[in-house]
């Protein structure tokens, strides 16, 4: 409903934000990346969430889309309403989410605080095939190479290969040039 806004900052904390469009003060909440991110500028953009309950109607800024698409990500997960999400946003950037969901890393996941295991474990569930596709504009963690990597690991395990093994052999002959081709092949020479 609103993508975005375009306006002036009228004020800034590490919860929320202020920003005047066309004489309108819209009151954005915002996590302490979109707060370390976006600067004391008169004339900011943030990407916008609206999101409707019963008893409110609120609106989550983001400094960039691909936090912002992750945001959608994590609400879409059952038991991570968007506060939550947003503690999750505080306490990693978006990148690192991704990176810690295609790793299926549990624990990274339950360090943030509000999140125990079942729901780490349901958040790497649900989400491990979208944030594949996320695209990261800052440090691209999913560089041309890790995609490889990524799409050579899960061959070897589609077949019947032991994933830590896999991942091993796959890391021993990986030098961020091959192709997933190659990575399949050295890969089963080792294994």
């Amino acid at each position: 409903m609103i993508g975005h806004l375009n306006g002036r900052l009228i004020e800034k904390n590490p919860t929320e934000l202020i920003i005047e469009c066309s004489g309108v003060g819209y009151e954005v909440k915002i996590s302490l990346n979109t707060f370390s991110t976006i600067t004391s500028e008169e004339s900011v953009k943030v990407f916008t969430k609206l999101i409707v309950r019963e008893d409110a109607h609120v609106l989550y800024g983001f400094a960039s889309k691909e936090e912002r698409e992750m945001f959608t990500h994590l609400i879409g997960v059952s038991g991570i309403g968007p506060n939550t999400a947003m503690i999750m946003l505080s306490s990693l950037v978006p990148d690192e989410i991704a990176h810690a969901i295609q790793a299926e890393d549990v624990r990274t996941i339950q360090s943030i605080k509000g999140i125990g295991v079942k729901t780490a474990q349901r958040v790497i569930i649900d989400l491990k095939d979208k944030v594949v596709k996320m695209v990261f504009s800052s440090e691209n963690i999913f560089s041309q190479s890790n995609t490889n990597k990524f799409d050579a690991l899960t061959a070897l395990v589609s077949l019947g290969f032991d994933k830590k093994n896999a991942e091993r052999a796959i890391d021993k002959i990986s030098t961020g040039e091959e192709t997933v081709e190659n990575l399949i092949k050295e890969a089963l020479k080792i294994l």
